[in-house]
């Protein structure tokens, strides 16, 4: 293979080429606003520029996923001699997680396992067998951080055939529940989960039944198949290469093994931000995101939810995953409040800053063309007036209220002030409805009726809200003072 140091780039808008047509991304976004200006594509393009050329990478792909769809890809550098495209594979590392980790919602949303389970009762054996799935997805099992030496991902598979074989003498570290500590050996075993609980197929088998194929993504293969970048180490002090080995990393597969292409990519960012209901509902994507352990120390601008990394970056909230193998560096960033997704690839083993450019051509799109909000539209269907007569204001104690109803019977419940608890709540079966966020998050909301049917007032876990400030005719905790307001 031949490698060149020249300023070779590619720049296309749209969907990237591709040799096959495997469709549009899919996705729910109704923003018809997919192609970029000519001054985002020049601003996006430097920056990936800048990153290759700062961070000495022998390639470097980026992309962008806007509305659902690819909008933009870019590349630096070479690969055999060419600038690499939309369906050249990059190694991606540890984004292989977020793809187990979807595996494992699917089980918990088919019944089949819970996120409080103890991996024991899945995994017999297991080194860890009070932690639960969750703590192991969150990564907060305390399971050691790295397998038995020798390093993992520069040494065969082979080298660890059995799962005891990945474990030394002490392979729990830390408490389970208690922090997040990253732990590589732990997607191992939710893989195992995966592959027990699927009748005994392997991992990757299921994950290309279930979720590849579904969407589209056919270029995402445990092995590389050409065209592929190969990796790279720079030498810190001299423009030289040295070739970085690639092999099966057996067990730990599920930690980091996966090929992918910037196009599959884009098409894994589209399901990250709306999700799919072939392979996960966009609420259970949702939950996903969720921080699910607390930061560590100084780390407020970060965090883990179930399989999904979280930063914040200039106030911008990003989900998604970093990936790291020998010879190669990989992320993928959504910004679900913008709808706005990138992906870079790079096949060197350090040097550039791979999230960070990432997260700044995300910033691009959104500084240069901020999103633009959906059409306001009435609610469809017949009005129910039991419900409409519910809006407008309440009072908890003298704190004055708005709530709102929403499509598909949900309610919106928050202060007039803007500073305060506010939540959404769906509707149940029983009458009542469930909140779905902030501080009421799984608190019960009860519209509470007389003897003779009108409502009476709200309870929201103990909370009482009347119609008036400190109600005196209203079921307020305590009592109402009997002279009322005075001056």
């Amino acid at each position: 293979m031949t490698v060149t140091q020249s300023a070779e780039s590619h720049e296309s808008v749209g969907d990237a080429p591709r040799p096959v047509d495997r469709g549009p991304v899919r996705a729910e976004a109704s923003d018809s606003f997919t192609e970029l200006l000519p001054q985002t594509r020049r601003a996006l393009l430097r920056r990936l520029a800048v990153g290759q050329a700062e961070g000495r990478a022998p390639s470097m792909v980026g992309a962008v996923v806007r509305g659902g769809q690819a909008v933009w890809t870019g590349s630096r550098g070479s690969v055999e001699g060419e600038a690499p495209h939309g369906d050249v594979q990059y190694r991606i590392g540890s984004l292989t997680k977020t793809l187990v980790a979807v595996l494992v919602m699917r089980l918990r949303d088919e019944g089949l396992l819970c996120l409080d389970d103890p991996v024991s009762k899945h995994l017999k054996g297991s080194p860890v067998p009070e932690a639960t799935i969750a703590q192991l997805l969150s990564h907060s099992s305390g399971l050691t951080a790295e397998p038995r030496s020798p390093w993992w991902e520069r040494t065969a598979g082979e080298l660890r055939p059995e799962p005891a074989d990945l474990f030394d003498d002490r392979p729990q570290r830390l408490a389970a529940g208690r922090r997040h500590h990253y732990s590589n050996p732990g997607y191992a075993l939710l893989g195992a989960v995966v592959e027990r609980l699927r009748g005994g197929r392997p991992w990757y088998e299921v994950l290309r039944a279930e979720v590849l194929q579904s969407l589209g993504m056919v270029r995402t293969t445990t092995q590389p198949e050409a065209p592929h970048a190969d990796g790279w180490a720079v030498h810190p002090w001299a423009d030289a290469l040295l070739p970085e080995p690639a092999h099966d990393t057996g067990l730990m597969g599920p930690a980091g093994q996966l090929w992918s292409t910037p196009d599959d990519l884009c098409r894994w960012a589209a399901f990250l931000l709306h999700g799919d209901d072939r392979v996960l509902s966009a609420a259970t994507v949702a939950e996903m995101r969720t921080p699910a352990v607390p930061p560590e120390e100084n780390g407020w601008d970060a965090g883990y939810g179930l399989g999904i990394q979280l930063v914040r970056r200039e106030g911008r909230r990003l989900a998604g995953h970093t990936g790291s193998m020998p010879g190669f560096l990989a992320t993928v960033w959504t910004d679900p409040e913008e709808e706005v997704a990138a992906i870079v690839l790079a096949n060197c083993t350090s040097g550039p800053s791979v999230p960070t450019i990432a997260a700044d051509l995300a910033g691009i799109v959104t500084a240069h063309e901020p999103r633009i909000p959906e059409p306001w539209r009435p609610l469809s269907g017949p009005l129910d007036p039991d419900l409409l007569a519910l809006t407008g204001p309440w009072y908890w104690g003298a704190n004055p209220h708005v709530l709102r109803l929403r499509a598909d019977r949900e309610l919106e419940l928050a202060p007039l002030s803007g500073v305060g608890r506010a939540s959404r709540f769906r509707a149940q079966d029983d009458g009542t409805w469930a909140g779905l966020d902030g501080y009421y998050a799984g608190e019960t909301l009860t519209v509470v009726r007389d003897e003779q049917g009108a409502v009476s007032h709200l309870d929201l876990g103990t909370f009482v809200f009347t119609r008036g400030p400190y109600e005196p005719s209203g079921p307020v905790p305590g009592g109402v003072d009997p002279q009322g307001w005075r001056v």
